[in-house]
């Protein structure tokens, strides 16, 4: 283990023997951090923690703060950190909440770049990218391989699944389904169509994105139809199809509301 000579760790810190600790950093009790992590210069890390392998934290990050809830009374909630996690410059992830999950998770192999903010009782899933600035409202949750562009914030509650491409200085109120292209400010935001180049490089097979293209065309190029004729005309004829069934599947598990709204021709 390797340690500035300026950095304050509690001695009731528990550290894996190859983590390594820059300048004036400060870690404080029940943070426990696992091998090969590299936590920068001057951050704060505040407890109940658990870091897993392999993360590095930049320069200035806050991690594991108490939440920015009034109701917060200094409960034992808990920050918990998978593996393969790049946190960088001045990014502030908070704990959990009593009224809440009870804790805050990210998974493995997430980057999260300057500036991000995750705050209380948000879950991550493994592969997700938040640019510069993205900020998470309480009890957010991001699915596996999310992309989302800088400086977007997104409201308390709302869901954003599997393989979205999000685009920059978006603002989210309503959960935004799998594997689609989205982006626009506030009340104007709109859905592009499937996110073919994300799923292409993620290596999904040319029938899957054939069938979501289909589903999604039911789903969002069709007003004439509610929405849960829309759902069930899409599960009836692309239902066979994995993902074009977790795509139905998204909009009937929602407790907050899907964006629908299309706009530009990307995927007609």
């Amino acid at each position: 283990m390797t340690v500035h000579p300026t950095a304050v760790v509690d001695p009731a810190a528990k550290l894996h023997d190859s983590v390594t600790v820059g300048p004036y950093t400060v870690i404080g009790p029940q943070v426990e951090i696992g091998p090969g992590c590299e936590i920068g210069a001057h951050c704060v890390l505040s407890g109940p923690t658990r870091i897993g392998s392999h993360n590095r934290i930049g320069p200035f990050a806050t991690v594991g703060a108490p939440p920015q809830d009034l109701k917060y009374d200094g409960e034992p909630t808990e920050l918990v950190i998978g593996d393969h996690n790049v946190i960088r410059e001045y990014v502030s992830i908070h704990r959990g909440t009593p009224a809440g999950l009870g804790y805050t998770r990210l998974g493995d192999h997430n980057l999260l770049m300057a500036y991000v903010h995750i705050a209380h009782d948000c879950v991550l899933g493994n592969g997700v990218i938040l640019a510069n600035a993205v900020t998470l409202a309480g009890h957010v949750t991001i699915y596996d391989r999310a992309i989302i562009g800088g400086l977007t914030a997104i409201q308390q509650f709302v869901r954003v699944g599997r393989f979205t491409y999000i685009g920059g200085m978006s603002g989210l109120s309503k959960d935004i389904p799998p594997f689609v292209v989205m982006a626009g400010i506030r009340g104007q935001m709109r859905i592009s169509g499937i996110n073919r180049v994300g799923l292409k490089r993620a290596g999904f097979a040319p029938e899957t994105i054939k069938s979501l293209h289909q589903a999604f065309k039911i789903i969002f190029r069709h007003p004439e139809l509610l929405l849960a004729a829309a759902l069930e005309k899409a599960l009836a004829e692309q239902g066979e199809c994995p993902e074009s069934r977790h795509l139905v599947e998204f909009f009937a598990n929602s407790h907050h509301g899907v964006l629908r709204q299309v706009g530009g021709d990307n995927d007609e």
